[in-house]
Parts: C-alpha cells; sequence; structure tokens
C-alpha cells in the first residue's frame, strides 16, 4: 500500500472500509436493508445529488404525477442505498456466494460474439448495480473495463485492485490507444456509454425526448475495429434477493452516422432503465452540457 494513503487525511475514508468489510459478511437481507436505510438518509440529507436526481426525474418523466415523481425519487435512492452495499460487497468479499443468486440471459450471445474473433464492445450504463453485475459476468467471461479515476485515492486503490483482480486488463477512460490496441487482440471491454463527457467528445442525441451529450466512441471504435457491440445491462430482485445480468447484440451498428449511431445507444438504454426506472443512478449529471450552453443544474 502507498504510505501516502495511510495520512489523517484518509483516516475516514478507511474507518468506513473497516466498517464495510464486516457488514458484508452479514446475510444478504440484512445488507439490503442497511442499505435502503443509507439511501434514506442520503434523501433526507438532501444536498446537491438529491436536487439532481429530482431534477433528472422531472425531466424524464414529466407525465408522472407530482407524488408519482417523488415516489420514484424514494425509490431510486433506496436502491442507490442498496447499490452501496452490492458496491462493497464486490471490492471487499469474493462474490462465489451470490453466484447461486444470479440468472443470465445472453450469455450464448457473448460467446458467439467473441468467436467472431474482432474484439468485442461490451457497452453497459449506469445501473445501479455496476461493478457487482460486471464481476457476475467476469465469472463466466475473461475481458477489460475501461474505469476512471476517482477523486478520492483510498477508494481507487481499493477499487482499483479488485478490478484488476477481476478483470484482464483496466483501462483509463483517456487512453484510447491502449482500447483501439487492446480490440485488435481480440479482446472483450466493457464501459459505460451514458456518462456526459462534454462537447469534445459527444453528439447531442435524445435522451428521454431531451438533446443529451452523448459520447460517440462507440460508434467509432465499432467503425475502425469492425467489433460487434454487445449490450449489457443488470438488476436486483429486492423480494429474493437475486439479480439478473442481460446480454443483447445491437444490430445495424454502426450506420455511419454518429448522431443516428448515439441516438440508436440512447433508446437501448432508456428501453433497459423503464425496466425498474427506480435502478438507474439517477444521481448523476446525464444533462450537464446542453446545445445553447445552458445548465440543467
Amino acid at each position: 500500500m502507498p504510505f501516502r494513503l495511510v495520512s489523517p487525511a484518509h483516516w475516514p475514508t478507511w474507518l468506513l472500509m473497516a466498517i464495510a468489510f464486516f457488514v458484508v459478511r452479514l446475510p444478504i437481507h440484512y445488507q439490503f436493508w442497511l442499505g435502503r436505510l443509507i439511501g434514506n438518509l442520503f434523501q433526507r440529507i438532501g444536498g446537491r445529488r438529491a436536487r439532481i436526481a429530482a431534477q433528472n426525474i422531472d425531466l424524464c418523466f414529466p407525465d408522472l404525477s407530482v407524488q408519482e415523481k417523488q415516489r420514484l425519487l424514494k425509490q431510486v435512492f433506496a436502491s442507490t442505498g442498496i447499490a452501496v452495499m452490492e458496491t462493497a460487497y464486490t471490492w471487499l468479499r469474493p462474490i462465489d456466494a451470490l453466484l447461486p443468486r444470479v440468472q443470465f440471459q445472453g450469455l450464448e450471445v457473448l460467446e458467439t460474439a467473441v468467436n467472431e474473433g474482432k474484439g468485442v464492445l461490451l457497452v453497459g450504463a449506469h445501473f445501479a448495480v455496476l461493478d457487482l453485475g460486471g464481476a457476475f459476468l467476469a465469472a463466466h467471461f475473461d475481458f477489460d473495463c475501461i474505469s476512471r479515476t476517482s477523486r478520492n485515492s483510498v477508494i481507487d486503490y481499493i477499487s482499483l485492485r479488485r478490478r484488476n483482480s477481476l478483470y484482464g486488463r483496466v483501462i483509463e477512460r483517456s487512453d484510447m490507444r491502449a482500447t483501439v490496441r487492446q480490440l485488435r487482440q481480440s479482446r472483450t471491454i466493457w464501459y459505460a456509454a451514458d456518462q456526459d463527457n462534454g462537447r469534445r467528445h459527444s453528439v447531442f442525441a435524445p435522451f428521454f425526448g431531451i438533446p443529451a451529450a452523448t459520447i460517440n466512441v462507440t460508434s467509432r471504435l465499432a467503425k475502425i475495429s469492425g467489433s460487434p457491440v454487445i449490450f449489457m445491462s443488470h438488476f436486483r430482485n429486492e423480494l429474493d434477493c437475486s439479480w439478473s445480468v442481460r446480454l443483447r447484440r445491437i444490430t445495424d451498428y454502426p450506420t455511419g452516422d454518429e448522431i443516428a449511431d448515439a441516438t440508436l445507444m440512447n433508446q437501448v438504454i432508456e428501453r433497459e432503465i423503464l425496466t425498474d426506472p427506480s435502478q438507474y443512478l439517477w444521481v448523476h449529471r446525464r444533462f450537464k452540457t446542453m446545445p445553447d450552453g445552458t445548465r440543467k443544474y
């Protein structure tokens, strides 16, 4: 461990990690219960993320009543709290005990794509079950992932150490040369395609009817490499403490038009979100860059 990570400034984070180490060894239904409490607390405290989630719901679900939006917002924070527990589990404990609780759909789709020998673009989105969903698939397939550095160096150290043990290679988000190189070596690369990375790396395409900055890297990589594109989504079932991981191939992609490609990708993501809107991370700023230069947050 780097010496810089044991300074007093990092002690609170290490204390939380120590508590989490024991909490994730509780029965899973207790972890879900505790996660809901954490989510409810986050919502009550409010702050910037609560406002962002409320604004996102207002923008994307304008037809819901005020009461329905409030109910969805509460469900979103409960789900986000459970996601905190799931992420801690992924980082701090082997996932073997959870694998019997996972149902996979479309493993053969990914296997077929891998066997084509052109590399695979395994595209995901920021569903609540993110790190755990990736870990579930990594128990069946060898693939790389794209990640970005965290602002918290302790969290970054723990998460990167775990991801390095789960995946073949962890690629920094800005290192597109490494991404292309891995695809040319027939590697499968997993990353999320639903964040607003600004104008420089995006085109504007509708997301729930709103022009949203959408990364164009998927379209460009697919065109350069000829790699098939597989979309992965993952959800939890709170009733029986189980999960599902779904894989589907995006056909007729790329089209040769980056805006059309971005629109198609956003439609795929929307359709999966509507499976359970509460299990999407609405707390992130999906609409921070707008075509006219205005800001939603």
